[in-house]
């Protein structure tokens, strides 16, 4: 069990897969991502918080206030928002390219 666990760890730090397959990947960003990652990279993380639970709570105020119709759009915004500050989080931290 060891040996094959020792076997597994040996293949996963390497450049090829279990099938020998070139398992390295090379992508190059175009222009636009890397401006837009560039501009993006320069807002706060907390931004995208504060932007989704806003939307939730608007969406549950116009809920409540019966604007059933507003609050079903409006709480469909905070998952893309929350999503956007994820993406964000990760180019901060792990760079592009």
């Amino acid at each position: 069990m060891a040996s094959a666990l020792k076997e597994a760890v040996k293949y996963a730090n390497a450049d090829k897969g279990f099938f020998g397959k070139n398992m390295k990947l090379s992508h190059d960003e175009g222009p636009v991502a890397k401006a837009i990652e560039e501009q993006t990279a320069k807002l706060p993380s907390d931004l995208f918080l504060w932007g989704g639970l806003g939307a939730l709570v608007t969406a549950a105020s116009l809920f409540y206030n019966g604007k059933k119709e507003e609050a079903l759009l409006v709480g469909q915004w905070a998952a893309p928002i929350l999503i956007l500050g994820f993406y964000n989080k990760v180019v901060k931290l792990e760079g592009h390219d």
